[in-house]
């Protein structure tokens, strides 16, 4: 089994618009979008929901009021202002438990919560495995281990070869959680001043995990100098450009429509976008 990746350093680049045509494009594999602060694969894919479980995050305190003695001891020691009037903002609350531990007497509870589900679905181009998280939840970094956790037993029992991941955007914990471990990242980037040095942030990250790196340009024609100082960056740091996607517009309906770009048309984005899945899977083909 191999897990690719596909991630951008910034939101808005075209990161699932390529997962969806590698979700049409690929044989033997199980989907896994990890964007769970924002997943929006399942919109091209309109999956058929099998399973749905609850995601028990970390736990976070409340105050008992009759068991409260109002020293305000939990104030004063809450880094994360979430305490004020002996009650607990849930939003700000990071479950810590020092208010839980320091409490003398005992009038805090650290309770279990549950700020999203996950979901095991079945699409037209094989299982997926997908999330959703509540408003203002976070602690995505845990649920995004849950989806590839599952993802991974999906293939194993069905014996696929792959596991493609649409991941989040940026560098933060989701992101980590996503690229650890897996075996090639597709960087997808735009022509701007904002992608660029959003994919050099990125690349800093795959570069400490050592994961195979490669990159590609979306609406690459928008801004050709910009284009070619991302080329020169790659260059300068042995990385490669796999594709140049250009701007266009059957890309635009397809998403207007609820599809993916290569099942709408074959226009010249489509036809890149397979020119670089079949250079992706040469890579994953050259693992053992």
């Amino acid at each position: 089994m191999k897990e690719l990746a596909i991630v951008s350093g910034k939101g808005g680049t075209g990161k699932t618009t390529v997962t969806g045509a590698f979700a049409a494009l690929s044989r033997n594999k199980v989907l896994a979008d990890c964007d769970v602060d924002a997943a929006d694969l399942h919109l091209l894919l309109n999956p058929r929901i099998k399973e749905k479980t609850e995601f028990y995050s970390l736990k976070k305190a409340q105050i008992v009021r009759e068991e409260c003695r109002e020293c305000g001891l939990c104030e004063t020691l809450c880094r994360f202002d979430a305490i004020n009037s002996y009650t607990v903002d849930a939003v700000s609350c990071e479950g810590c438990a020092v208010c839980y531990h320091a409490c003398p007497s005992g009038a805090i509870k650290m309770l279990d919560r549950i700020p999203g589900h996950w979901f095991i679905s079945e699409t037209r181009y094989g299982p997926m495995v997908h999330a959703r998280l509540k408003v203002a939840e976070e602690n995505s970094g845990k649920l995004v281990a849950k989806v590839r956790e599952k993802a991974r037993e999906i293939a194993e029992k069905e014996n696929l070869d792959y596991i493609i991941i649409d991941g989040p955007p940026g560098i933060g914990c989701p992101v980590i959680s996503t690229l650890t471990g897996v075996n090639v990242v597709l960087i997808v980037t735009e022509p701007t001043m904002s992608g660029l040095h959003d994919m050099e942030r990125i690349i800093g990250l795959t570069r400490h995990f050592n994961i195979k790196t490669l990159i590609c340009v979306n609406k690459y024609d928008l801004n050709l100098q910009n284009t070619e100082k991302i080329e020169e960056y790659c260059r300068g740091h042995g990385l490669e450009v796999i594709g140049r996607i250009p701007f266009d517009r059957e890309v635009v309906d397809a998403l207007v429509h609820g599809k993916i770009a290569v099942e709408h048309s074959e226009g010249r984005a489509a036809k890149e976008i397979q020119k670089i899945w079949e250079r992706v899977f040469v890579e994953l083909e050259k693992l053992s």
